[in-house]
């Protein structure tokens, strides 16, 4: 189909244009600065009718949309250079533009201009008939679908049986799919085609919320333009302007509530907006009562005196807000909103400077990013954001909130870890393992004057080996009696040293990290000694496992293969002579012939090269008894430790946790030491080939 002419008749200049209506009471039609000031008159004549601001301030051209200015330049760009895509998708969140901005551009394609001469443009005039009909919603050849309602393959049907016909009166043939994800896959199927290669007076426009659910295939054929969220600044601004042409008067506050409430959408903020004004809310208090919101000074309160551990303050003001209203799950999602805000005043100073934010806000804002520290910070967020889940699930929305805040005054009155374990430091005593905790002999720390119930424990690890910053302690002196620094961790891991306290401590890295190892008898950890070349007790059954060289790796060889065998070997055996290749052991229990299994196992990895026999001699510990032994002597060293000892002091009812030795295998025992399986075992020598030439005694001195 050939491009069509311009051969369309104008309307008649006192009739109603090409749809009968007339467009005003006065036969000269609207100039174009009486239709950008008056919308209303130029689209309705009945002046009774209310229009909701949304509708009623809906923008007209380019120039009226707001914070969409990468979409107006290529717009621009692309009509001025006549190079307009015959497909585009528009997504973006709702109530940014996208359907707005759909029906700016099937005026722009339309547009005749006043005289009835013009061409595309990205100006459309707003007078003509075409770009009067589209603003009215009555226009024959810009065809309006909601693929929500609309979602069947028949629907897209009818669509693509429009454009094989030109257009009845316009230049071209609009076609605005909105919800264009909410088509069904047939439907796309079918549109596929007709989107790839339209008639050229066809255009197809769409807009989504949900990009990601249209196919790529659709998406590949059309210019694709995000609709960003509009600033709140600009939507403040924007709201402030439309009030004042309704004649209402609203403070920079409760405009401020309003344009964080929309979230970036206009047409959510312009529905806030048209129900103030109807409910005569021009103050910040009045916007949200209206909005069901704490006011804003009083979420200020709130987080002090949770920061400041007063927990009537908390619960009054809670009381207050509830008095007037205010949903309390609301209230702690302000809370976590206003802790957001201050860690970013913490973490980025600058922006006590910018008009992003409210003087009151900066301000106050600012006073507390300066008293709390970013641990604090870090703190509450993760409780209130734990907070807001519990709300939804409570039964009592107001128990729940309530429990959290108290729960919240709480914690502010315990000291961070670091800073504890540097108070704890700072007052343990020079030597010796009793001492009393400060020189006052009172409790340390700030959290332990309001006292602690239950019990407490904490996790005590050893690293074994020369680190890095941990041969001295400040004072010159080891940290403990075999020279391994020892490590507190608590509050999720974070590993602190007690010579370097309020410092984190650096971990090793993630290829050389050993594991920690259970002392019981339970089933162990493969540590890096395992994974070691020399010791294959964790590969398969085709794999050649080197011979064992000690009663732990032929213990080890069981692991994997047969873990009843293991656990027989590891609990109750005990090795008697280890002399390869016989061993003697001695079973707690004889009836289980733990020697025929283990026989079993041998012969089947090393064929006839082992022999094991039973004994009644004593023998050597079982495996986990000697491990058992290691960390009853780790715990016992620990629990002298001075700083432990202030801790226990400290927190009445603390206990001491599991102590992990990173430096022990997996069954609790220090690496050992191997020699060679045979005794002057001869080196390894390189054969000369059988051609090579004999040396004579005179070569070799």
């Amino acid at each position: 189909m050939t491009e069509i002419e311009n051969d369309i008749p104008l309307p008649p200049e006192s009739g109603g244009g090409f749809f009968g209506d007339a467009l005003a009471e006065s036969s000269a039609p609207p100039s174009e600065s009486d239709a950008l000031a008056e919308p209303e008159k130029a689209l309705s004549p009945k002046e009774d009718v209310y229009r909701v601001l949304a509708r009623k301030y809906r923008p007209r051209s380019f120039e009226d949309l707001i914070g969409q200015d990468t979409l107006v330049r290529i717009l621009r760009r692309a009509f001025s250079l006549q190079r307009v895509a015959h497909a585009f998708m528009l997504t973006g969140v709702r109530g940014v533009g996208k359907t707005t901005t759909a029906r700016i551009i099937a005026r722009a394609l339309n547009c005749v201009g006043v005289d009835g001469k013009g061409g595309p443009t990205a100006d459309p005039c707003g007078v003509c008939p075409n770009c009067t009909a589209i603003l009215a919603d009555r226009h024959p050849d810009v065809l309006e679908m909601d693929a929500a309602s609309r979602t069947g393959v028949d629907d897209v049907r009818e669509i693509i049986e429009a454009t094989r016909f030109r257009p009845m009166q316009a230049r071209m043939k609009v076609f605005i799919i909105d919800e264009v994800h909410m088509l069904s896959r047939n439907a796309f199927n079918a549109l596929l085609k007709t989107l790839e290669e339209p008639p050229a007076q066809v255009t197809f426009i769409f807009a989504t919320t949900e990009l990601r659910k249209v196919p790529v295939t659709v998406l590949s054929r059309c210019q694709r333009f995000d609709l960003r969220r509009v600033p709140q600044v600009q939507l403040q601004e924007h709201f402030d302007r439309i009030a004042r042409k309704e004649g209402a008067e609203l403070s920079a506050d409760a405009l401020a509530l309003i344009a964080r409430a929309a979230d970036g959408s206009v047409r959510d903020g312009l529905s806030l907006l048209d129900q103030a004004i109807a409910q005569g809310a021009a103050d910040s208090q009045s916007v949200s009562d209206m909005l069901g919101l704490a006011d804003r000074g009083l979420v200020f309160d709130l987080l002090e005196a949770l920061m400041a551990g007063r927990v009537a303050d908390a619960l009054a003001l809670t009381d207050q807000a509830y008095a007037r209203g205010a949903d309390l799950g609301v209230l702690l999602t302000d809370v976590l909103d206003l802790v957001h805000l201050v860690s970013r005043l913490k973490a980025v100073p600058a922006l006590r400077e910018t008009r992003e934010l409210p003087e009151a806000e900066r301000v106050r804002g600012g006073a507390l990013a300066d008293r709390l520290s970013v641990s604090v910070l870090g703190r509450t967020w993760q409780m209130l954001l734990k907070g807001v889940g519990e709300v939804e699930q409570a039964p009592d929305r107001r128990q729940a909130a309530e429990m959290i805040l108290i729960r919240l005054c709480h914690a502010a009155l315990l000291p961070t870890p670091d800073r504890l374990i540097r108070q704890l430091t700072e007052s343990a005593p020079e030597g010796g393992g009793s001492g009393r905790a400060g020189s006052s002999g009172g409790p340390v720390g700030g959290a332990a004057s309001h006292g602690t119930s239950g019990s407490h424990s904490a996790s005590v690890q050893r690293v074994d080996g020369p680190t890095q910053g941990y041969d001295q302690g400040p004072r010159g002196q080891s940290s403990s009696s075999t020279g391994a620094p020892l490590k507190l961790v608590a509050n999720g891991g974070q590993v602190i040293d007690p010579h370097y306290a309020g410092q984190h401590v650096p971990e090793p890295s993630p290829a050389k990290r050993p594991v920690a190892v259970e002392s019981s008898a339970s089933e162990a950890v493969p540590t890096e000694q395992d994974e070691a070349p020399n010791n294959k007790s964790a590969a398969p059954d085709d794999a050649l496992p080197l011979p064992p060289r000690t009663w732990r790796e032929m213990v080890a060889l069981a692991r994997g293969r047969e873990p009843l065998l293991h656990g027989m070997l590891r609990n109750a055996v005990h090795v008697v002579r280890f002399a390869p290749p016989v061993v003697e052991i001695r079973s707690d229990d004889p009836k289980a012939r733990v020697e025929r299994s283990l026989q079993a196992l041998l012969d089947h990895l090393f064929p006839k090269a082992w022999r094991v026999s039973t004994s009644t001699e004593e023998g050597e510990p079982t495996l986990d008894e000697q491990g058992a032994e290691i960390v009853a002597l780790n715990q016992a060293e620990v629990e002298s430790h001075p700083l432990v000892q202030a801790i226990l002091m400290a927190f009445p009812g603390a206990k001491i946790g599991e102590v992990q030795d990173h430096g022990l295998d997996d069954y609790g025992l220090p690496p050992e030491e191997v020699t060679s399986l045979v005794d002057n075992e001869p080196p390894d020598l390189e054969f000369a080939p059988l051609d090579a030439d004999l040396l004579d005694e005179d070569d070799i001195y």
